[in-house]
């Protein structure tokens, strides 16, 4: 019960109505886009640093794949 209330008093003036949620939904979507392109690039930015690593890392996945059973 106090998490719920602690969670309607932070709510900003006017974020009850549908159209509320609507934007919310939108803008977790636009920062979850965001967080998910800087993982990528911080992912190619890594394997270009350290090729030999990345290299293995490919090899460890794949020979996961070939022996994972459908």
């Amino acid at each position: 019960m106090a998490d719920r209330d602690e969670r309607e008093a932070r709510r900003p003036e006017g974020a009850d109505g549908p159209e509320a949620s609507a934007d919310g939904d939108a803008e977790r979507r636009r920062r979850r886009a965001q967080f998910l392109r800087e993982l990528n690039e911080a992912r190619e930015l890594r394997d270009r640093v350290q090729p030999r690593r990345a290299r293995a890392a490919r090899m460890r996945q794949q020979m996961r794949m070939r022996t994972f059973r459908w």
